[in-house]
């Protein structure tokens, strides 16, 4: 679909930081390199007087988003409500079901319903455009579909959460325990007041399985994604492992195995010469490995109104240059069923243990007796003094194990008490 007489006329559902930050960049437009206009003809939100920083008196209102999606007036809408279900969903599926284009922010969305809302867009012949879901200004989806297709893809990683890489960079340079940089985060407004979707890891995850989906030609399934998230890592499990030259960063990724493609979001240690170790802060950074070009890296602001809303005009400019292609790279029916979870027991390498062994006498027999039991070998340790706090910090790398083994023995460490806290287990990248 492209715009009447080279003008688009817009319906925008939601009207939070990047609502607001779309409407001022709107209201630039001719700064910009859109090759038509973007007229704003109705808006809706939750609230109709939250100041936003920008006049929304000139358009037109409505209480419920659906009244845009059914309105012959509007072209386009940009749906910018969140949520993989509820208003979002039903807004989203009304509009390409009246054959007007979409343009979304929501990640949630398109990883827990990208076949069906695909399906629909591509029935109607209606664009679904979704860059500003993943990576903030970092037009990676557009990458990996367009300009990447003819790269046989075997591994999509990266940093795909500015919050918990400025937490994680911020609890490496001064120390601070994690919950004193989370809400140093809140303040700064790189962490919701429910940081929750962040820390725990889900964001990142919704965001890794849309890439998933376009690099491998493969139907978007949640439910197969193992999550981790980073409210768990102690200060000084990031301060050993900067002993031993890593970096600890939450870590996205998807790549191909023999089952399948597997897709995964955790804590991860890195060596400080990796391109992940290097990026710092609320950015983000997407690394696509595949023949026959190696390695690409992809790095920006990925979060934010300024960031996100450019993503969104970016989609939007799109609409002027030609009809609508699959929204996930192939037909969804075309999709295969690859994702599959990550097993354990099957899943090699080499792991970084950290906790903090109870001021009791043996303990520290006792832990390297139970990794041995388990399978695990120790490459190298470092053990700080307890000083007066009862308990003294260890970090352990292992050399490589079964994670299953490292499982093991980190249950049984924890059924003995054995450490006056939970031991934190974290996958070692050993590629650089």
């Amino acid at each position: 679909m492209t715009g009447t007489g080279k003008t688009l006329r817009l319906g925008v559902a939601g009207l939070g930081t990047v609502g607001g930050g779309l409407l001022k960049l709107i209201e630039r437009q001719e700064e910009l390199r859109i090759p038509g206009k973007l007229e704003v003809v109705a808006v809706s939100a939750r609230n109709k007087t939250r100041n936003r920083g920008v006049d929304i008196s000139k358009f037109r209102w409505a209480d419920d988003p659906m009244e845009l999606a059914l309105a012959p007036d509007i072209d386009v809408i940009v749906e910018l409500i969140g949520g993989s279900d509820g208003p979002a969903k039903r807004t989203v599926e009304a509009a390409l079901r009246s054959g007007k284009a979409v343009v979304t922010a929501n990640k949630a969305l398109i990883a827990e319903h990208g076949i069906e809302i695909a399906s629909l867009a591509e029935k109607h012949n209606v664009h679904l455009l979704f860059e500003a879901a993943v990576a903030g200004a970092i037009p990676i989806v557009r990458a990996v579909k367009n300009s990447l297709s003819g790269v046989i893809v075997s591994r999509v990683s990266g940093i795909l959460n500015g919050t918990c890489n400025y937490i994680l960079s911020e609890m490496l340079r001064t120390g601070a325990a994690y919950e004193t940089v989370l809400q140093e985060a809140q303040r700064l407004g790189y962490a919701e007041s429910d940081p929750y979707l962040d820390v725990s890891g889900m964001d990142a995850a919704h965001k890794v399985l849309i890439l998933a989906s376009i690099a491998f030609g493969a139907q978007p399934n949640f439910d197969q994604v193992q999550v981790e998230g980073v409210d768990k890592i102690d200060a000084m499990d990031i301060t050993l492992a900067n002993k031993f030259d890593y970096r600890i960063k939450l870590v996205a990724e998807a790549f191909r195995a023999k089952e399948g493609v597997r897709c995964r979001v955790a804590p991860v240690l890195v060596q400080k010469e990796h391109p992940l170790a290097q990026v710092n802060g609320p950015l983000n950074a997407v690394v696509v490995e595949g023949e026959p070009v190696g390695r690409l890296t992809f790095t920006g602001p990925g979060a934010g109104s300024g960031p996100t809303a450019a993503a969104v005009m970016g989609d939007l400019a799109r609409l002027f240059e030609g009809p609508a292609t699959p929204p996930l790279g192939k037909p969804a029916r075309e999709l295969a069923a690859l994702i599959t979870a990550v097993d354990s027991a099957a899943d090699q390498g080499s792991f970084f243990i950290g906790a903090k062994l109870a001021d009791k006498p043996g303990m520290f027999a006792a832990l390297t007796e139970e990794l041995a039991e388990a399978g695990v070998s120790i490459d190298k340790l470092i053990q700080e003094s307890a000083g007066d706090t009862g308990a003294a910090p260890v970090a352990i790398l292992t050399h490589p194990c079964p994670r299953a083994s490292a499982e093991r023995a980190m249950a049984k460490i924890a059924e003995l008490k054995i450490t006056a806290d939970t031991p934190r287990l974290m996958r070692i990248e050993t590629r650089a």
